[in-house]
């Protein structure tokens, strides 16, 4: 290769170390936890009729350092579970895989942005980093380092990092945890996670199989993730109504989009199609949350400009 080839080789990887970084620390997955932080924080100011103005600066450091947290809980797990990544389609060309990011290296930016983002979120208040701490403990020890790989309850021990965000955003508002409306939303994110990632097992089922990951339809099989998918979009469906005192127009919301949802499971499963039938609740999965995080969000901003 000539010379004159070499700046573009170079320059290439260059432009590709912000899609390494972005890839160890899981940067979709900040995305989507950063929208329920802002859904708890949303809450907050409803509740305690609070200035987005005069609570600038915590809510501009509870969004960078829930970012930084979250996204160390997922260089740590990346680092973890690099052997059974290699086996698995979906994640075989993570950085922590393929070597771009040696453990040394992970361990270096892990610890490093657990520290700011831990400060950061101190600074906001206190008990948003204890809220941001716990959270990534718990999806580091109880889930990544333990459960994942020994009990098809794995993901419902997940299911508790998973609910952390909505009271990291509430309590960089207020340490105050006596109220319903936090907690209508914990809940609320605590049973959405199961049919979700019961969705994505299935989807993936052969290489969850294959890296000797004891997902539900993995171990207990189909039929059986597919009752017990039922059983919590049931659950999910009668979650709504804890959302009627704060607004009624919230509660009917949740409840439409999670009765379609189970609508949904029921009327388009297919034993012999279970993988169609996976990547539809998938997909309707993300819309649903989305959905009641943009409704939640809205009306806590909107409704007290037009008291």
């Amino acid at each position: 290769m000539n010379k004159g080839s070499r700046p573009d080789i170079s320059l290439e990887y260059t432009s590709s170390i912000p899609k390494v970084f972005f890839d160890t620390i899981k940067i979709g997955i900040i995305k989507s936890n950063l929208i329920a932080m802002f859904a708890g924080l949303s809450l907050a100011l409803y509740v305690f009729d609070a200035s987005i103005l005069a609570n600038i600066v915590p809510i501009i450091l509870s969004v960078i350092g829930s970012s930084l947290i979250i996204g160390a809980a997922g260089v740590f797990n990346n680092l973890y579970d690099r052997d059974i990544d290699a086996i698995m389609e979906r994640t075989k060309t993570r950085p922590t895989v393929t070597g771009r990011v040696d453990t040394k290296t992970g361990l270096i930016l892990g610890i490093a942005i657990t520290v700011i983002g831990g400060v950061m979120l101190y600074i906001a208040s206190p008990s948003a980093a204890v809220f941001g701490i716990l959270g990534l403990l718990l999806y580091v020890f109880p889930y990544t380092m333990w459960t994942k790989r020994t009990t098809v309850y794995n993901t419902e021990v997940g299911s508790l990092s998973g609910a952390v965000p909505p009271l990291i955003g509430w309590a960089a508002i207020s340490p105050e945890l006596g109220h319903y409306e936090i907690w209508a939303l914990v809940v609320t994110m605590l049973l959405w996670q199961m049919p979700h990632f019961y969705g994505i097992a299935i989807r993936r089922f052969d290489e969850y199989k294959a890296a000797g990951v004891p997902m539900l339809p993995v171990v207990k099989g189909i039929r059986r993730t597919y009752i017990q998918t039922n059983v919590y979009l049931v659950l999910l469906l009668f979650s709504s109504f804890l959302f009627w005192p704060m607004s009624p127009f919230i509660a009917i919301v949740a409840f439409l989009v999670s009765l379609a949802w189970l609508i949904l499971s029921v009327a388009t499963f297919d034993k012999k199609e279970t993988k169609k039938w996976s990547h539809k609740m998938f997909i309707f999965s993300i819309n649903h949350i989305t959905i009641i995080f943009l409704v939640i969000i809205a009306y806590s901003l909107i409704a007290p400009l037009i008291k």
